[in-house]
């Protein structure tokens, strides 16, 4: 299993750690601060530094085929390092922050927005959720006055365990209709912005969010039956 160091600690730019495995073009470390694609959040990208000085792109990152692991992918014909081998990991700090901010944004948006949740997506440029809800309900302008205002509440997040037990019995909790917890660990992971937002969540999200800024809706569509898109961006 590769330990996830960002579930720790989202900020951390910098890490060293050895290499497990390298096969089919990625690489398998015993620790990573690369948060592997899932929630609809894009895997990080970054650089491994070899004790040489070698710098090795790493150009997605993904969960690994062994359950716990989390593949570096490697550029097509890239060096890559050796199993046992030591290496320092750089991410790509500003790609990870901009998708940080982002997504602590769809939380706040999703309390404005009060619908069920049938789909959602992050892009360093963009995001995304999609509602379960009438669309003569969604207005842009009103949708971006009030997420903006709860983020000039400027609430620390911060993240919150339970038991499978529990959010079995606080099925409120998950308003995504798409995507469920993985139950079967013993806990799960939840964001908590206090007087905000509680929901399970394994990604990666600022400490305050204030940090997250202005937010502007840059479109809304209709995307079939159930699925209303809300699409935002950094102002």
């Amino acid at each position: 299993m590769t330990a996830l160091l960002f579930r720790d600690d989202a900020y951390l730019r910098t890490a060293t750690a050895r290499v497990v495995a390298v096969e089919q073009g990625a690489v398998t470390l015993d620790r990573t601060i690369f948060y592997p694609l899932g929630g609809g959040q894009p895997g990080d990208t970054g650089e491994l530094v070899r004790e040489s000085g070698e710098r090795i792109a790493i150009v997605d990152t993904r969960k690994g085929a062994v359950p716990g692991a989390v593949a570096h992918r490697l550029a097509p014909g890239a060096a890559a390092p050796e199993p046992g081998e030591s290496v320092t990991l750089e991410i790509d700090w500003e790609r990870r922050y901009r998708l940080m901010r982002l997504h602590t944004a769809l939380h706040v948006m999703s309390c404005v927005v009060v619908a069920p949740v049938t789909g959602g997506q992050i892009a360093p440029d963009k995001a995304r959720l999609d509602f379960d809800i009438d669309m003569a309900l969604l207005d842009a302008a009103r949708i971006a006055a009030e997420t903006n205002a709860l983020i000039e509440r400027g609430v620390e997040t911060r993240t919150v365990w339970i038991t499978d037990e529990e959010l079995d019995a606080r099925p409120e909790l998950v308003k995504t209709m798409s995507v469920q917890p993985p139950r079967g660990a013993g806990r799960i992971r939840l964001l908590e912005i206090p007087g905000i937002d509680l929901q399970p969540c394994g990604g990666t999200h600022v400490a305050n969010i204030a940090e997250i800024g202005a937010i502007r809706v840059i479109r809304i569509r209709n995307e079939g039956r159930q699925n209303r898109r809300v699409e935002i961006a950094l102002a």
